[in-house]
């Protein structure tokens, strides 16, 4: 499938995903938009990989399929606390998937302090801004942020080591990933987002379209 004709699906996608998700009436299209995103983005990705090093389409296959159950299992939080918990279980999964991926052309030379030292400090923010809310998930959450930065941080750690365009998109895609989470705790353990739908989505499809194209476009064909 062409790049051009798939961002034009993707965006399709996703346009009718923050309008289904955001109104009860049709609530129900949601069950097919929501989890259509990453079912695109995994058709593409294993149609346009066959130039990768096999380890790193492995590997970013099982994070977009951990992504998709996770997509799925929060669908249901209404229902039942403990989707929320396998939802968070699921992309936790994710995240150790694409971080293998990233540490695979981690640049050993390269000094990340400044940039973990950034991440800590906003990471302290935020724990701060949702911490009375967190009651009994205080230690899942703790390590679900500990292993999203550690994303965010080994897609930075990439620098030099692959083509820089696909350094780029991989590592803007890691900070939209880690703000669409971001936007999920305050709205969910602090205080309710206007329009959480369309914030949290479009991030979230942003983070992954970004990282897919990246890794794509980090070995020349």
């Amino acid at each position: 499938m062409k790049t051009q004709l798939f961002l034009i699906i993707f965006i399709i996608i996703t346009i009718l995903e923050l309008f289904f998700g955001s109104f009860e009436e049709y609530i129900y299209l949601h069950y097919f938009t929501k989890p259509a995103i990453v079912v695109s983005l995994l058709v593409f990705f294993v149609s346009n990989s066959k130039h990768l090093p096999t380890f790193i389409k492995r590997f970013t296959i099982l994070a977009l399929f951990f992504s998709l159950l996770g997509d799925v299992l929060l669908m249901f939080v209404a229902n039942a606390e403990t989707f929320f918990i396998a939802g968070l279980v699921s992309f936790l999964i994710a995240h150790i998937m694409y971080i293998l991926v990233f540490l695979r052309n981690r640049n050993t030379k390269m000094n990340s302090t400044p940039f973990i030292l950034l991440l800590l400090l906003y990471a302290t923010g935020l724990f701060w801004l949702i911490k009375d809310g967190l009651g009994d998930l205080l230690i899942p959450v703790l390590v679900y942020m500990s292993v999203i930065l550690t994303m965010a941080t080994t897609a930075f750690s990439q620098k030099g080591m692959i083509l820089h365009a696909g350094y780029v998109y991989v590592f803007v895609g890691a900070i939209f990933f880690m703000l669409s989470d971001s936007l999920l705790a305050i709205n969910k353990f602090h205080n309710e987002l206007p329009l959480s739908n369309v914030s949290i989505m479009a991030t979230y499809a942003l983070a992954q379209i970004l990282i897919v194209l990246g890794i794509l476009k980090s070995y020349k064909k």
